[in-house]
């Protein structure tokens, strides 16, 4: 027989692993249908716009005069007669103000943009996060409901964003950039070599950046961006302008790790891009099945066809002066330079070939910049016209979200006015397929913003 204090330990002990299955169970139960839950639309609020001109995002002129009925975050109704309104319907008379889509930046950072290096690999993340979470804020007000976010701990901000707790655009979070030891990405300092194994640098511990020497450990790093919710993957398959030690021309993951990475994330259907801006990174990227090349402002005229007969995608950025590298070291801005003479002759080969294009920002570590997103949305039209810009910033941009399948986070129609469509919409003061210059101004001209059905701004008094 058991002494009584050995059968009193043992039930106490059974007795706690019980409480932990138990808590377990519930944190399993009360995850669930937060990963499920679709973001917040206000299901069966409606919305009727009266009397406003439409771009649908594809088109080179605007409607006739027309009204939209906006109801549980879709647009359910578009009609060239006042749509009578409903009880309880909000009513908005748009004054021949013209209803365009949100804006899309295909190319974004939603918790890099504010910090700069140094404050993001030594704040705390709590800190981090409601910096993150004021940008986003900012960015939606731009205009701008939805990004694309091509690298940082944002699954969480996603998150909070998705609940409603903060306002701000929707997220397709890659999760962390996946990078290899001196790559553009991996911004330890010398003195953290010789790597440990099994140890983490400060960006890896905080999503940042992971980094990945072999084709097993770009498939873990994958796996575990695909386990937090990533909706697409990135990879940087050559150096960069912030980069400390990876020059422009480096290349870096083999074939055999970016295949290792394509394969990985097709398995969860959806798919891989890449960071590379010369044809080496670029023609090694399309030869391992990625489908879509951030950059490539330094590649030839070879790797452009080669895009176009495969039907990969650009995510371009116009990078017109070196704004961005103010606060680089002398070399880094020697690289971005080199990235700034590269952004004409990359828009011609676009154009020559019909690669299928994306427009981003690309804003790092700068609110400034960032103040500026609407401007470099205006400065496509050094390369293209004012129509073929905004269509580029909506619908096209709405097609390479698609791509991520069944990770997307948002199903339905993004990028254009149209009956069924998602209700992200702006509600513009003037034209901007005659004056694009609208957009670089978005507190004065967006006189309403709605993302989801619901109306984060209105200045009509409405």
């Amino acid at each position: 027989m058991l002494p009584k204090r050995t059968v009193s330990h043992m039930l106490l002990s059974l007795s706690m692993l019980a409480a932990i299955s138990i808590g377990l169970s519930r944190t399993v139960l009360a995850q669930e249908p937060l990963e499920a839950a679709p973001p917040a639309n206000l299901a069966g609020e409606a919305t009727i716009f009266q009397n406003v001109r439409i771009f649908d995002g594809t088109g080179t002129e605007l409607s006739a005069p027309s009204s939209v009925l906006v109801r549980g975050g879709v647009i359910e109704r578009i009609s060239a007669d006042p749509i009578a309104a409903e009880a309880d319907a909000t009513v908005i008379d748009g004054g021949g103000y013209t209803l365009m889509p949100g804006l899309i930046d295909a190319h974004w950072h939603a918790t890099m943009v504010r910090s700069t290096p140094p404050q993001l690999l030594t704040s705390g993340v709590g800190y981090s996060n409601l910096l993150a979470g004021a940008e986003a804020t900012a960015t939606l007000m731009r205009g701008f409901t939805t990004v694309r976010d091509m690298g940082g701990p944002a699954f969480d901000l996603k998150r909070a964003i998705d609940e409603g707790l903060l306002p701000g655009p929707r997220i397709y979070p890659s999760g962390a950039v996946i990078t290899v030891t001196s790559g553009h990405g991996d911004f330890r300092q010398l003195t953290d070599l010789p790597r440990t194994p099994g140890t983490l640098s400060r960006v890896e511990q905080i999503g940042g950046a992971m980094i990945a020497d072999s084709p097993d450990e770009v498939r873990m790093r994958v796996r575990e961006q695909l386990m937090q919710g990533a909706s697409q993957i990135k990879l940087t398959a050559g150096g960069g302008v912030a980069s400390p030690f990876s020059p422009l021309d480096a290349s870096t993951f083999t074939e055999e790790e970016l295949r290792a990475a394509v394969e990985a994330a097709e398995n969860w259907g959806t798919y891989v891009a890449t960071h590379a801006y010369t044809s080496v990174s670029v023609q090694r990227s399309i030869a391992a099945g990625v489908k879509v090349i951030e950059h490539a402002h330094l590649m030839d005229e070879d790797s452009a066809r080669l895009m176009a007969e495969k039907g990969v995608w650009l995510s371009m950025q116009p990078f017109v002066d070196l704004a961005g590298a103010a606060s680089l070291p002398p070399q880094n801005q020697a690289r971005m330079r080199q990235v700034v003479a590269g952004t004409d002759t990359v828009y011609a080969l676009v154009k020559k070939y019909k690669i299928k294009t994306a427009w981003g920002t690309d804003v790092l570590f700068s609110q400034a910049l960032a103040e500026r997103q609407g401007q470099d949305l205006v400065n496509m039209t050094r390369w293209f016209t004012p129509a073929e810009a905004l269509a580029m910033a909506t619908s096209t941009n709405a097609e390479l979200l698609a791509l991520s399948g069944e990770r997307n986070p948002y199903p339905g129609k993004l990028g254009v006015v149209e009956e069924g469509a998602l209700a992200d919409l702006l509600l513009v003061d003037g034209n901007p397929l005659e004056d694009i210059d609208l957009v670089a101004d978005p507190d004065e001209n967006f006189v309403v913003i709605m993302k989801d059905g619901k109306v984060y701004k209105n200045t009509l008094g409405m």
